[in-house]
């Protein structure tokens, strides 16, 4: 019975072993929900295959319901990379104690937000006073902390200001909010916005930008604080690696909406921590 209870343990602990082994040879990585599903995964397709190529490893991406479940995700190791806008990067770094923040694209270090609308009546946002707006996710850097924290400057509260407040979930889906009617006038990044006209998949015969947010950093990956350094290495290297003159790198470049990517740190989020405190959004 000893043997038999010494060899089943012995066992379960190769089991365990092997298990951890498999789990340390692959790269789990995440993004922010903020478009639908079935785009962030065919934008990370490439990008996938790329960082398997130059990692040697397994790289999986998983999905995540809203944008807590990827600070959650990253604080309980459950996820090694995440795509992050600059608010949840600041949530996941205040939450993990150490998150670090790799690469971001050269654009979010000049980031800006559009307000949109299909009213033609409406010039600014003077003219949207007692009318619907719509944000993107409550947690969006771009498509709501930010245009709220400049709204909030200029004396602006929005629940005070619209008779109705919305939040749409995703950039894309502001957008379908206010080419549709449901809401007046919504803001979102600026990024997508650009893509998805790049698209064709907004009448701009209809929806048009009425204003522009201050510049503020933004988007950038992230790897766990826990995450082997030596690895981490690897994958910034990665990223900074990509040479838009190659083919098949602008290919992943430009499914990021990225010229290329630059080194960023904490540092750069300051201003958006601070923003957070000013709206009340962080405790």
């Amino acid at each position: 019975m000893l043997k038999r209870t010494l060899a089943l343990a012995v066992g379960l602990t190769l089991s365990i072993s092997t298990l951890l082994a498999q789990a340390a040879d692959t790269l789990k990585v995440s993004a922010i929900p903020d478009e639908a599903p079935t785009e962030l995964l065919r934008k990370f397709k490439p990008l996938g295959a790329y960082l398997e190529q130059q990692l040697g490893m397994k790289v999986e991406f998983v999905p995540v319901s809203d944008y807590p479940a990827v600070v959650e995700a990253l604080a309980t190791d459950r996820i090694d990379l995440a795509w992050l806008g600059g608010f949840t990067f600041v949530q996941a770094r205040l939450k993990t104690g150490n998150a670090i923040p790799l690469v971001q694209r050269e654009q979010d270090a000049q980031f800006t937000s559009k307000f949109i609308t299909a009213d033609p009546a409406v010039k600014s946002l003077a003219d949207l006073k007692g009318k619907t707006f719509a944000f993107g996710s409550v947690s969006s850097t771009s498509g709501s902390l930010m245009p709220r924290y400049f709204m909030l400057k200029d004396g602006i509260k929005p629940e005070n200001y619209f008779s109705r407040v919305g939040y749409s979930g995703a950039h894309d889906a502001t957008v379908a909010w206010v080419q549709a009617g449901k809401v007046d006038a919504g803001v979102l990044n600026a990024s997508v916005w650009e893509k998805l006209v790049a698209a064709g998949k907004v009448d701009t015969n209809k929806v048009k930008v009425f204003a522009t947010t201050p510049a503020y950093f933004d988007y950038n990956w992230t790897v766990r604080g826990t995450l082997d350094p030596a690895l981490a290495a690897k994958i910034k290297a990665a990223f900074l690696a990509l040479d838009p003159a190659k083919p098949a790198d602008k290919e992943i470049l430009d499914l990021q909406a990225a010229s290329r990517f630059i080194e960023t740190n904490p540092d750069n989020y300051k201003g958006i921590e601070e923003a957070a405190r000013a709206a009340d959004l962080l405790k």
